[in-house]
């Protein structure tokens, strides 16, 4: 299959990953999309791109001639979560997981990739996302491999704390570091979580107007999992005279609209926003890394 990776996945893994670890997937990638074709009887249509961050996306038929989408990221990123999550969520606010091809590689349910909850006003975006990742939050299966909230945030905050002396950064490192501090010590949810939750995650489809795609699943609480959402559209937020009192007013309205605690979804809100600021940074990405730091400072 010759084809060029999109480059928001080459750019993408190898910032998250490191270079050397992306490189080598990304020189098996034709033969692994090669060989997942052929394991699952898919017939090709055209690679996404953009695409994911993440993961090669090729819109594909099956053996019958229906739609399906291929999926397939690195095992470093761990489809194998991706795969348990989907296929506990059933279809229920969720793509559906139609098959296995093996290596990393999902036969997903056929979406509308180029129609996403950003396509929408942003009052009616927020209001469909909320219904949305209220389906998502069930209870984990019985022995299930996800790490908790606390778990995936101890590594990040490891990370921010190389930021503390940083002129950007520094304030606003301590604030965010503090607030996970409190709000993992009184944790007390244990629900199924997207984990990467936001508008341009939730796609249009056929058997109902809007699922969810490409999960980070962990297991923990509610809040966490719709701060990443709190923060959508960052860049008009910023350029927005109100841009401060609108983002407060959405926190609160997202936590009401989902009965959430206020301050838990602000907390979690600024340690996330904080955590993709400072990643910003030390990526060399100091536009992105403002508008994130800024979007923080007004929590």
């Amino acid at each position: 299959m010759g084809f060029e990776p999109p480059q928001r996945l080459v750019r993408t893994l190898g910032e998250t990953y490191g270079d050397a670890a992306a490189a080598e997937w990304l020189g098996e990638l034709p033969e692994l999309a090669g060989r997942a074709l052929d394991r699952a009887s898919l017939d090709t249509e055209r690679v996404m791109a953009p695409g994911g961050r993440s993961s090669l996306v090729v819109l594909v038929r099956r053996a019958d001639g229906s739609p399906a989408a291929l999926k397939i990221a690195p095992p470093f990123t761990r489809p194998d979560l991706e795969r348990d999550a989907l296929a506990h969520w059933n279809g229920w606010g969720a793509v559906q997981l139609l098959d296995e091809a093996g290596e990393g590689a999902l036969v997903l349910e056929r979406l509308h990739p180029e129609v996403s909850l950003r396509s929408l006003p942003e009052a009616k975006a927020l209001l469909e996302a909320a219904g949305t990742v209220r389906r998502l939050w069930v209870e984990p299966p019985a022995g299930h491999g996800f790490e908790t909230v606390t778990e995936r945030t101890a590594a990040q905050a490891s990370a921010i704390e190389l930021h503390r002396a940083d002129a950007a950064a520094g304030e606003l490192t301590a604030a965010a570091l503090t607030a996970r501090e409190e709000l993992v010590a009184a944790d007390a949810e244990t629900v199924l979580l997207h984990g990467n939750f936001r508008q341009g995650k939730v796609l249009a489809g056929d058997r109902t107007p809007w699922l969810a795609v490409g999960p980070e699943p962990l297991v923990g609480e509610r809040a966490y999992d719709l701060a990443r959402l709190v923060r959508d559209r960052v860049e008009d937020l910023v350029a927005a005279s109100s841009g401060a009192s609108a983002a407060r007013r959405r926190v609160n309205k997202l936590a009401d609209s989902l009965d959430l605690d206020r301050e838990r979804l602000r907390g979690w809100s600024l340690f996330r926003a904080v955590e993709s600021g400072t990643r910003a940074l030390a990526a060399g990405r100091r536009q992105d890394a403002e508008l994130l730091l800024e979007f923080a400072s007004w929590l």
